[in-house]
């Protein structure tokens, strides 16, 4: 049974992975210090034998006993509230996280993938945005603790991979959305939902000409997998090119809601990119994969997800632990 180490295991994307290669008969080790994390994601895996949780920070130094064969590095805080309230945090785990996980991975001689983002190209120039745009990102803006330690997670990775002869992969991630999101994170689709439910207004930044492109979780999820039993060690784009403005997604999300809030504008955050959409042809040709979940699909499931929720989950601000 081939074994994989799952870094931020109990986040929304960890604990999709983690289901994924369960499914898969993989035998999983997820890692998670639960920061921003949630055990409730992943429980319903404790019982299974192929299944194993280690609470521990990806920062600190990492041993797993035995043999592995794959690491998947997907701790780190992923919103602009995560950015603003533990910053330091979001800058350990792309540097000393991901040198944890590379140095693990060289032990073992086993393959690494890393979590990479669409936030690399920053407030992008080019558009859509392929994989060899270098980006436009303030490094001393409030968006740069996170940017940047994906900037250098990149560059380590390929460090090892061309100097330590680490085998590689870097997935760049483009805004995916799905059951298990943090509610109250501060990213445009829990938020918009959250208000809905709430029967309060849908709050967007600017007057909502900005645009993002979201891609179901299921997707995104095939093309990290596919991407991982790949050859391919440069950065891959993933994710769905179906770009909609702010304010139509606001109005989508109260035509499925049926709420009778409305939108209203707040000041734009300081270097809030203005456009984002993947160039996914790279995804295409070389690990024949594209998004098949239609963002009504996605969505219905989403809100359903979300329709579940306690109001006490509904109403809890987003909270983050205390770590040094």
């Amino acid at each position: 049974m081939k074994r994989v180490l799952i870094t931020g295991g109990a986040g929304f994307l960890g604990s999709h992975l983690c289901d994924r290669f369960i499914k898969e008969g993989f035998h999983v080790i997820a890692m998670d210090n639960l920061i921003t994390g949630d055990l409730k994601n992943i429980e319903h895996l404790f019982k299974l034998p192929n299944f194993e949780f280690y609470h521990h920070d990806v920062s600190k130094f990492i041993h797993v006993p035995g043999e592995l064969d794959y690491i998947l590095h997907f701790a780190s805080p992923a919103s602009p509230i995560d950015y603003l309230k533990i910053p330091i945090q979001t800058l350990k785990v792309g540097s000393l996280g991901i040198h944890n996980c590379l140095g693990l991975a060289r032990v073992k001689n086993a393959r690494v993938l890393i979590a990479s983002t669409s936030e690399v190209y920053g407030d992008p120039l080019v558009h859509p945005q392929t994989e060899e745009y270098w980006g436009n990102v303030n490094p001393v803006g409030p968006r740069g603790v996170y940017d940047e330690a994906k900037r250098f997670q990149e560059a380590m990775t390929m460090a090892y991979h061309t100097y330590h002869g680490v085998e590689t992969r870097i997935v760049r991630i483009f805004n995916t959305y799905g059951p298990r999101m943090r509610l109250n994170d501060g990213r445009v689709l829990p938020a918009f939902i959250g208000q809905a439910l709430r029967g309060e207004d849908l709050t967007m930044f600017g007057d909502g000409s900005q645009t993002r492109a979201f891609c179901y979780v299921d997707d995104l999820v095939e093309g990290i997998y596919r991407l991982l039993l790949s050859d391919y060690a440069q950065p891959v784009n993933i994710g769905n090119p179906d770009e909609i403005t702010i304010k139509e997604f606001g109005e989508e999300i109260i035509k499925l809601t049926g709420t009778s809030q409305k939108l209203i504008s707040l000041p734009l955050p300081t270097d809030d990119p203005k456009q984002r959409k993947p160039d996914i042809t790279k995804a295409k040709a070389i690990l024949c994969w594209e998004p098949k979940v239609s963002r009504a699909e996605g969505l219905k499931i989403t809100y359903e997800y979300f329709k579940s929720l306690s109001q006490d989950d509904l109403h809890r601000l987003a909270h983050h632990k205390e770590f040094k």
